[in-house]
């Protein structure tokens, strides 16, 4: 079984987790995973695309597993009730943001520019998404996805970082092309690393596994389209490899959704779970 020191601490809310884990640090408490598993990966996907609905869940529903999926509102809205139906089902619906902002060097986001965002107009958004998605499937988000994985508003000397927004606002946030797994012992909630799936085959994937096993770490893919091609696209055969790989119980790997792992790891950060 893996073992770290991890903080200790009392209280565990989005607003106060981030505040108090460095304090906590020196109690050295020892973390592990649940049932002595080596490793933990959860699987999310972003912009709530119709290929989530029309191939990828039902292949998770297959194989019993639940992931995260960071709806944008307008594709949301377009398939409603089959998003409905996933949330009923156990895959948890995390926050994309209102409209997708992302830096203006995008052509398809200068209308939403970060470059020309404030923390406010930031924290609104955040804040509307959450309103929205409660009011239409009755769940609200815990676990934020970073648009284009870009975590700043303004420019220059007025750059500033939103990432204490989504700590006030969820108990975690995902990053996106990122180069390793979290330490559950360690990791920034509000700046999760989340791993590329988009394009890879299984052999890819599992390095990834195989390093995280190594390191007790807890491995966020992260992706968008479901199907065997194309840009952006997570392959519906990569999909099925992952799920039953780690769903066997000689590999030792915990795989369940942003919000369960990270709930479970800020009961050990506040010692509230043995």
């Amino acid at each position: 079984m893996y073992c770290c020191v991890i903080f200790a601490s009392t209280g565990c809310t989005p607003s106060n987790l981030q505040n108090k884990e460095l304090s906590a640090l020196e109690k050295g408490k020892i973390f592990s995973w649940p049932e002595g598993k080596h490793g933990a990966i959860s699987v999310t996907f972003d912009d709530a695309r119709f290929s989530q609905i029309d191939t990828g869940i039902p292949i998770l529903d297959e194989y019993g597993v639940k992931a995260t999926f960071y709806v944008s509102i307008s594709s949301l809205e377009k398939r409603l009730d089959a998003w409905k139906k996933a949330a009923a089902n156990g895959h948890e619906i995390g926050n994309h943001s209102l409209t997708h902002p992302c830096s203006g060097n995008f052509s398809f986001a200068r209308e939403r520019a970060l470059e020309n965002y404030t923390l406010d107009k930031m924290q609104y958004e955040l804040e509307e998404s959450n309103i929205i998605i409660e009011r239409l499937l009755n769940v609200k988000p815990v676990s934020f996805a970073y648009p284009c994985g870009q975590k700043f508003v303004g420019r220059g000397q007025n750059l500033k970082s939103y990432i204490p927004v989504v700590a006030e606002n969820f108990l975690t946030g995902r990053g996106w092309m990122d180069e390793w797994s979290n330490d559950p012992a360690f990791c920034d909630m509000a700046q999760l690393m989340g791993v590329e799936l988009d394009g890879k085959d299984f052999e890819q994937v599992k390095q990834w596994i195989d390093k995280t096993t190594a390191n007790g770490g807890w491995l966020v893919f992260g992706g968008h389209e479901i199907g065997e091609g194309g840009r952006q696209t997570t392959r519906s055969s990569t999909l099925k490899a992952l799920c039953e790989y780690a769903q066997d119980p000689a590999n030792g790997l915990w795989l369940d959704t942003v919000d369960t792992i990270a709930s479970y790891i800020a009961k050990q950060r506040t010692g509230t779970i043995d």
